[in-house]
């Protein structure tokens, strides 16, 4: 069994890397069909949202814990669908197996399922009718 001594935060590079990370894939969700009309109608200020992607991912994956914010509330009323997920799950992939080695590409695609996995039940949960004001 393969063991770390190093949290995957400081595997992959630290901030540098996690933001040239979410630059890219940024870049490629801001011209996916699917969802960069809702990316468009949500973030004014990229690299203001970058920072507060970064604060979050940081603390997911072994680094400073600096985000401050409820993410998955944020995302309950953009009527996400599941081809919204797919999307989003797939770039990230194909971002992190084209920057990371594998084994930290497939930690990090692993952390970005288990977001999804989180964010389908609380919006499945709060997308029932009366739930929502």
């Amino acid at each position: 069994m393969m063991t770390f001594t190093q949290p995957l935060y400081e595997r992959i590079g630290g901030r540098p890397a996690l933001l040239k990370l979410l630059r890219h894939f940024y870049a490629d969700v801001r011209q996916h069909e699917a969802i960069a009309p809702i990316f468009a109608a949500k973030v004014e200020d990229w690299p203001a949202h970058l920072e507060k992607i970064a604060d979050f991912w940081s603390g997911l994956i072994g680094g400073p814990a600096l985000y401050r914010g409820g993410m998955p509330w944020k995302h309950v009323p953009l009527k996400l669908e599941e081809r919204h997920f797919e999307a989003w799950l797939g770039l990230w992939a194909r971002n992190c197996e084209a920057q990371l080695e594998p084994t930290e590409a497939a930690e990090m695609v692993a952390v970005a399922e288990k977001i999804g996995q989180r964010l389908r039940a609380i919006i499945a949960n709060h997308s029932a009718p009366g739930l929502m004001p």
